[in-house]
């Protein structure tokens, strides 16, 4: 299948980008809305498209709308990350192994690792001087 125009386009810009330019895909889906491209990449390359704090990715987006506002459409730029192993919050999941009807079940349950707090002595005073601040504002009468 032939690609479109704006598919080219950020093929093009996408590619120039990344270290495995062949797991590069674009879908094009149109609706009522405009246009979407899904765009997928490796992995290892999705930090590249993305960018530092989203800038790459909102430029891709930025240089779409004006590719459609030449061609009269409505685009919208989707990064679709489908890897099984790409980074996962700290989540532990605890497998527990039951019978139901004499078949061996086995029951996940997820547990949340948590961070440790420490309890200085400034964050116990920042805490404290928020409570009173937000105990003044309380008896403000708006």
């Amino acid at each position: 299948m032939a690609l479109t125009i704006d598919q080219q386009f950020i093929e093009y810009i996408v590619k120039t980008l990344v270290n495995k330019p062949e797991a590069v895909s674009i879908e094009r889906t149109t609706d009522d809305r405009g246009v979407l491209l899904s765009l997928s990449v490796d992995p290892e390359d999705l930090g590249r498209v993305i960018g530092r704090e989203g800038r790459t990715a909102q430029a891709l987006r930025s240089l779409l709308r004006a590719l459609g506002m030449k061609n009269d459409a409505r685009y919208n730029l989707k990064i679709v990350s489908d890897d099984e192993t790409a980074p996962r919050p700290a989540v532990a999941v605890a497998s527990e192994v039951t019978e139901v009807a004499g078949e061996p079940v086995e029951a996940a349950t997820e547990v949340v690792a948590e961070e440790p707090v420490e309890n200085s002595s400034e964050n116990s005073e920042l805490a404290e001087k928020t409570r009173q601040e937000l105990a003044d504002l309380d008896d403000l009468d708006i």
